[in-house]
């Protein structure tokens, strides 16, 4: 076992030592009983893992953990469409309490994303209070082949976790394959766009992952960070990458932000955010289509994105995308015939 790892176990107990020395030969956890033979329910502990059991089980989500609006919704397959919020036990606070997750009596609780000993600790700490068998899937986003196959075959759905995964496969080829023409790009978040994540950040991966300079990465690794404008302007980054459509507009139009070339020649780029975040928000599946947007900036791969999206809809998402609804997508992407 790797240093680090031990300190961890040290940090929060030697019970997890089994957990944390599988890591090496599995990306998946697993924390209380024995779940059934059959796994009907599932409750999704966090954003992450919504998306991973929408895209591979939808038929067994109970149901959401945070809020999606209507028109998120509409981008998604009728399986899940409907499907009530109710309430989240992974990220910032859980908001769901133990008597209710009980009642809805889950056969599996199935967590992903980052799968450190805090994490672990929640997952032995919920499962010994609920008695529930629970699920933690280590979500790096290069990992994403193995996280369908391996969680694919705890559901109970290895035929569709290998058609996924096989295509996971070839999207990360591709993004290996050639970075986007878009230089050393900075990731814009929160409020004013002065957060952002650092090198290696499960928040930059995607960009990372696609080849391109993430100029926070200077700072060195870590996670989200708070920047300043003054940091930005020796940094110069050759485009900016917007989480959030209003933090776009307030970019575009700060007398402020004008300092910075890239905002006065206009390579500020909106990322699309439906159904989830295409590079973020959250740190799932999700972030594979984020690559086929990145690899698109390329003028050589620009025509290829509105199939690639459509493909990739109607294959993870189970809907098959119309004309209209693919123009307000691919709105505002350069390289693109829609934008």
């Amino acid at each position: 076992m790797k240093r680090r790892k031990l300190l961890q176990v040290m940090a929060v107990g030697p019970w997890l030592l089994p957990a944390l020395a599988s890591a090496t030969d599995s990306l998946v956890f697993t924390f209380g009983q024995t779940p059934p033979a059959q796994v009907r329910k599932v409750f999704a502990a966090g954003a992450p893992a919504a998306v991973l059991l929408c895209c591979l089980a939808p038929e067994k989500m109970l149901g959401w953990p945070w809020p999606l609006d209507e028109d998120k919704r509409s981008l998604l397959s009728p399986a899940v469409r409907d499907l009530p919020m109710i309430g989240r036990l992974a990220g910032r606070g859980s908001t769901v309490p133990l008597e209710t997750l009980v009642a809805l009596a889950p056969d599996l609780i199935l967590d992903a994303g980052e799968a450190d000993a805090t994490y672990q600790s929640l997952a032995l700490r919920t499962s010994e209070q609920t008695g529930l068998p629970w699920l933690l899937v280590d979500g790096r986003l290069e990992e994403s082949p193995r996280q369908l196959r391996e969680a694919a075959a705890r559901l109970g759905v290895q035929v569709r976790g290998e058609r996924l995964a096989q295509y996971a496969e070839d999207i990360l080829m591709r993004a290996r394959s050639h970075g986007a023409a878009l230089g050393p790009v900075y990731l814009a978040r929160g409020h004013d766009g002065l957060e952002t994540g650092l090198g290696g950040s499960i928040h930059a991966e995607a960009v990372e992952l696609a080849g391109l300079e993430n100029v926070a990465a200077r700072l060195g690794p870590g996670g989200l960070a708070r920047v300043s404008l003054e940091q930005l302007l020796d940094w110069q980054p050759h485009s900016l990458l917007c989480q959030d459509a209003n933090l776009y507009r307030h970019i575009r139009q700060s007398s402020l932000w004008q300092a910075l070339p890239a905002v006065r020649e206009g390579r500020v780029y909106s990322v699309p955010q439906s159904p989830f975040g295409w590079l973020d928000g959250p740190p799932g599946l999700n972030r594979l289509l984020g690559l086929e947007w990145l690899a698109a900036f390329d003028p050589k791969h620009a025509g290829a994105l509105p199939q690639r999206v459509r493909e990739f809809f109607a294959l993870f998402y189970g809907m098959q995308l119309d004309e209209a609804q693919l123009q307000r997508l691919l709105a505002g992407h350069p390289g693109s015939a829609h934008g």
